[in-house]
C-alpha cells in the first residue's frame, strides 16, 4: 500500500513540476516576453557602450593634456600666449553719401505667384 501512495504521490510531483516548468518557458517564448528581454538587452549594452565610451573620452583628455604639458616643456614654452584682440571688418561699408543706403530705400518687388512663369 505504501508502495502504490509513494510511487503516485511521486507522478504527481513530477508531473506538476514538469507542468510548472513548460508554463514558465511557454510564458519565455511569448512575443511580449521576447521583446522585453530584448530592449532590457538593449538598454543595458547601450549603458555599456555609453560608460565605457566616457571612460575612453577622459582617458584621451586626461593623455592629451600629459601630452600637451611634455611639449610644452620640450619647447620651453612656460605660459601660453595672449590671444590677439579679435579684428572687426565692416561686412558692409555703410556710406550715408551713397545712394544705395539711403533712409528709406526702395527695393523691388517680386511675385511669388509660381503661375506667372508659364
Amino acid at each position: 500500500m505504501f508502495r502504490r501512495t509513494f510511487w503516485f504521490s511521486t507522478g504527481v510531483a513530477a508531473g506538476v513540476w514538469a507542468t510548472t516548468k513548460v508554463n514558465r518557458k511557454l510564458r519565455q517564448l511569448t512575443p511580449e516576453s521576447l521583446a522585453a528581454t530584448a530592449a532590457n538587452k538593449a538598454l543595458e549594452t547601450g549603458q555599456r557602450l555609453k560608460d565605457r565610451a566616457v571612460g575612453f573620452a577622459l582617458d584621451v583628455r586626461e593623455n592629451m593634456a600629459q601630452r600637451e604639458a611634455e611639449l610644452e616643456d620640450a619647447l620651453g614654452i612656460q605660459e601660453s600666449p595672449e590671444l590677439p584682440a579679435p579684428r572687426r571688418f565692416a561686412a558692409i561699408e555703410n556710406n550715408r553719401s551713397n545712394p544705395k543706403y539711403v533712409e528709406n530705400p526702395t527695393y523691388p518687388t517680386y511675385s511669388y505667384n509660381r503661375n506667372e512663369d508659364h
